[in-house]
């Protein structure tokens, strides 16, 4: 997906309850370049167990659009509005989206947290995640590296693998990074 193009910017639709499915569909149907992060998981019933795909992120759904094409993607049933910010639709930086992206390119064990993780920015350097920046965390059950939409206040969380490379970014090294 592409993400950088002069007058297109990445922009945090809100949908309806549960429609995020419905919304995708909807603004893929006027061919607008939409990004709906998903991830499977097993599902567990009193009488069995079931692989669920679900959005990573409720009730969002990402597009990256013109103005004229955001207007249109707002017309959308399933579509409520666009996320907002200092009264102006919230265009989300390139960067991180294209961070993101690339963070849940990878079938791993994620999952979301309510605001900004805080801690040590790293890239890391090989494995499914080489090329990411994140942040550290140490939790009981080992290293995660979260990457965070900032506008949405979220941040998507996955579990290191042991033997998983890092370096410590420090703020010019991240500004660089970033910029290449």
């Amino acid at each position: 997906m592409e993400t950088s193009n002069g007058n297109k910017s990445w922009f945090a639709l809100y949908t309806k309850p549960r429609q995020e499915f419905k919304a995708e569909l909807q603004l893929k149907a006027i061919e607008l370049d939409v990004y709906l992060p998903k991830i499977t998981r097993l599902k567990q019933w009193s009488d069995r167990k079931k692989k669920v795909t679900e959005p990573l992120i409720n009730s969002y759904i990402f597009i990256y659009s013109s103005e004229k094409e955001r207007h249109l993607a707002l017309e959308q049933d399933a579509v409520v509005r666009c996320v907002f910010y200092c009264g102006k639709p919230a265009k989300i930086p390139d960067d991180q989206m294209r961070n993101f992206i690339e963070f849940i390119k990878e079938e791993e064990d994620y999952f979301v947290v309510n605001g900004i993780v805080k801690g040590a920015k790293v890239l890391i350097k090989d494995g499914p995640f080489a090329g990411v920046t994140g942040v550290v965390v140490e939790e009981p059950t080992g290293k995660t590296v979260a990457v965070s939409i900032e506008l949405l206040n979220r941040t998507v969380v996955a579990r290191l693998h042991d033997n998983a490379k890092l370096d410590l970014l420090s703020s010019k090294q991240e500004a660089n990074e970033i910029s290449n």
